[in-house]
């Protein structure tokens, strides 16, 4: 089984490898293949996956290349977690939508739309690149902005499925609350990527006991305290929000917090240096206890598990995933993207069926999928008038002058990545 990873260079890979070399009895990996254009740091990458999965004496051979079509030819599966732009376009999306009062991120709000305006013509090169090379091939996407971006390659008749790392986590984080198996935790996950709520808790699967008012009522508190929520909040909402819903229910609590502290960006950015320092050391053989604080906890495990149901290794499975939304939410057009539990075998997912959502919980998930629609066009198309509608349709800007505000600064500060502007 041989898989491609296009953005292979990224200090998040060895949390990935690990994953290939913990798990291969459910995805016999024989071939991983590593592709980056920054061929330093790949190479450190690269010696360290092979030293990883050495050491836990897996057979596995590990390839890193600049060449895409080369990598990607013949895998079975390729990853995609590249970042256009860097940690300096990163730094940019979190700093420049402050100066109007808006928050600053790369996924949500104006600087998600600048990373998808980024992002999906060159996945889509990518994707079509795949195709031709390895046409059997899925296609995982971790790249974000996921759900937009997922969007964009179903749309182009890809065989893609949309992953994120934050229904894994938080499933892991019940289990231990609850102190039973991560397996025997089953979220009723609904909502789009980065925009999403545990609205059941069940043990034992899909059809299990709900646990969640449980839980809120035993450990409401950690649970809100690891969200920076009030634990008012959560018990009023009878749900767990994802932590990216702070931004929509805290918003300016949260830019009055990032107009006081170094920039995310900044922070990861002093990690990857000192992380490619670890990896450079040929001592270094297992992945390093910062790489945890660098962000996407529990990825590996959730991209083993979809790759392993895509592939066939092990039969179907239930997985959060990003897919089509074909009438699952009746609120929103089939060919939206939503995050939900989905049955994933080699034909894809299907998801399972969601109950009727609150209004209070639709009518932002209804907002965003609409403002996910006019951002997916204006990358596709591009234009002032596509990026100023876009972020007018937007929950955290929707007025005038801020979505001129922000126009003016997203097209200056990405003139190198948007040809068009």
């Amino acid at each position: 089984m041989k898989l491609a990873v296009v953005g292979g260079g990224s200090t998040y890979t060895p949390e990935l490898v690990d994953g290939f070399a913990r798990m291969r009895d459910t995805l016999p990996v024989t071939e991983l293949v590593l592709i980056d254009p920054a061929a330093e740091r790949l190479e450190l990458i690269g010696g360290l996956a092979r030293r990883i999965l050495a050491r836990q004496g897996h057979p596995g051979t590990v390839t890193t290349t600049s060449d895409l079509d080369a990598g990607v030819a013949g895998a079975d599966a390729v990853l995609l977690q590249l970042r256009v732009g860097g940690q300096a376009a990163r730094l940019q999306d979190e700093t420049w939508p402050l100066e109007c009062g808006c928050v600053g991120q790369e996924t949500t709000g104006a600087g998600g739309l600048a990373k998808a305006l980024r992002t999906v013509p060159v996945v889509l090169d990518i994707a079509e690149r795949v195709r031709r090379s390895a046409p059997d091939a899925w296609i995982i996407d971790f790249t974000n902005p996921v759900g937009i971006v997922t969007r964009a390659l179903l749309r182009a008749g890809h065989k893609a499925v949309g992953l994120c790392n934050v229904a894994i986590g938080l499933q892991r984080k019940f289990a231990a609350l609850l102190d039973v198996a991560p397996a025997e935790v089953h979220l009723d996950h609904v909502g789009l990527n980065h925009l999403t709520w545990e609205t059941g808790v069940r043990l034992g699967g899909p059809g299990g006991t709900d646990v969640l008012p449980r839980l809120l009522a035993d450990h409401g508190d950690a649970v809100a305290a690891d969200l920076r929520l009030p634990r008012a909040l959560l018990d009023r909402l009878g749900v767990v929000p994802s932590y990216y819903l702070r931004y929509f229910y805290a918003h300016d609590e949260v830019v009055r917090e990032l107009g006081e502290k170094p920039s995310r960006a900044a922070e990861v950015a002093a990690m990857e240096k000192e992380l490619l320092a670890l990896y450079g050391d040929p001592a270094l053989d297992e992945k390093p206890a910062l790489l945890a604080k660098r962000g996407g906890a529990f990825y590996s495990e959730a991209a083993v598990d979809l790759a392993a149901a895509l592939l066939g290794g092990g039969g179907p499975s239930v997985q959060v995933v990003n897919t089509r939304n074909d009438g699952t939410l009746p609120f929103l057009p089939d060919d939206a993207v939503i995050e939900v539990q989905a049955r994933v075998d080699g034909s894809g997912p299907v998801p399972l069926p969601v109950p009727r959502l609150d209004p209070l919980f639709a009518g932002l998930t209804a907002h965003v999928s609409a403002y996910e629609d006019l951002a997916l066009d204006a990358a596709l198309r591009g234009g002032r008038e596509r990026v100023s509608k876009a972020l007018l349709a937007h929950p955290l800007v929707g007025q005038y002058d801020l979505a001129q505000g922000l126009t003016d600064r997203l097209l200056a500060h990405n003139k190198e990545h948007l040809p068009w502007a």
